[in-house]
């Protein structure tokens, strides 16, 4: 894996942090409307795991120097972004359901 594809990797990888953000916000501030606590406790969890997963990501990107290494870390950190993801977005779909109802 050239230096190309490791910095390719690495913004898409970054791209993927930043649209989980964006999506908790997103979550969070239409439970902060309806002052939703136990649906903002939630989204704290799913923040913190956003947190540890970047965290982790972070840590690999500092010590990483094989290739190899480079796209198992890679791989783990997309599928922990992508479980993150589809929780946020679960978690979402339920909340515009309950304001459909309301």
């Amino acid at each position: 894996m050239s230096n190309q594809e490791v910095k390719a990797h690495e913004e898409k990888i970054n791209a993927q942090f930043h649209e989980a953000k964006a999506l908790l916000d997103q979550i969070e501030a239409h439970a902060r409307k309806h002052k939703a606590q136990s649906d903002l406790e939630k989204i704290n969890a799913l923040k913190t795991k956003k947190q540890e997963i970047e965290k982790k990501w972070h840590q690999h990107l500092k010590t990483v120097g094989v290739a190899a290494v480079a796209l198992k870390v890679k791989s783990d950190v997309e599928a922990e972004l992508a479980k993150l993801k589809a929780s946020a977005e679960e978690f979402a779909s339920k909340q515009n359901a309950q304001a459909a109802a309301s």
